[in-house]
């Protein structure tokens, strides 16, 4: 258990804001950043989720925190950097957007209903900080571009899922959430298929990825035990912290991605 929480807390830290670049660098860069801002409206909501379950409260606090505080922060370098008319216009959506979202993360005293209103309004953060992330691998033009905004979104979906676990937990859309899984877990491993054999794969973005395969492994362990609302505490911390250990993996992957300048 020590264990387990060590390397939650090291995934936490992996991906909180200070010491990150204060501006948007080049275009793989951006779209690293605008990637990852679709993994953080999966991952505020879930962690609200995990609140309002009382799992990993501690963990589940900070995550949400730290989610909030980068996305906002991304936002502006993001909106800053665009370089054309229609990407400053999904950057001012996208702007509108969070801050209905964020409104409702901020709810003193998160419960069902709330819960369920968060996984509504995060749909929309997410569909506009996708089109963001393909306009800026649009203006790249480079096939690394394409990498870059692939493995950015497997940290996405490994939040979706854990996300979409915790839902149907609530008995919030349980269908829906089941068959989200099943569809993100067929994305997931695809991609992971075409990170590792793309021929700009590093050996570095190799060993990597071995490693995201044994997290990924634990991790699908647990949401292949989802039985709805009988999902045991201990079964929605092992997801929470399983999620968050694959997250940090695969942005270091991206990151890794996006230091390619051919």
């Amino acid at each position: 258990m020590k264990r387990r929480l060590f390397i939650a807390s090291s995934a936490l830290a992996a991906l909180a804001p200070v010491g990150a670049r204060a501006q948007v660098a080049d275009l793989n860069d951006a779209i690293n950043k605008a990637g990852r801002q679709r993994m953080l409206s999966q991952r505020a909501s879930k962690a609200y989720l995990a609140l309002v379950q009382k799992v990993e409260p501690r963990s589940a606090q900070q995550v949400l925190d730290r989610s909030v505080a980068l996305f906002e922060r991304q936002l502006g370098e993001l909106k800053a950097f665009a370089p054309t008319p229609t990407l400053r216009a999904t950057y001012d959506g996208l702007d509108g957007a969070w801050r209905a979202f964020r409104t409702e993360l901020a709810d003193a005293a998160p419960g069902r209903e709330a819960a369920a209103r968060v996984v509504a309004l995060d749909a929309a953060v997410l569909a506009l900080a996708h089109q963001g992330t393909a306009q800026y691998e649009a203006a790249s033009g480079r096939p690394v571009g394409r990498l870059v905004n692939i493995a950015g979104r497997q940290r996405m979906l490994s939040q979706r899922m854990a996300k979409c676990y915790l839902a149907a937990a609530m008995q919030i859309d349980p269908a829906g959430s089941t068959a989200e899984i099943a569809k993100a877990r067929t994305e997931f491993l695809a991609a992971l298929e075409l990170l590792r054999n793309a021929p700009e794969a590093t050996a570095q973005i190799r060993q990597e990825l071995v490693l995201a395969d044994a997290q990924w492994m634990f991790f699908n362990r647990g949401l292949q035990r989802l039985d709805g609302a009988g999902a045991s505490p201990a079964l929605m911390s092992d997801v929470f912290v399983s999620s968050e250990n694959l997250l940090a993996i695969m942005d270091r992957v991206t990151g890794l991605y996006a230091e390619i300048k051919t």
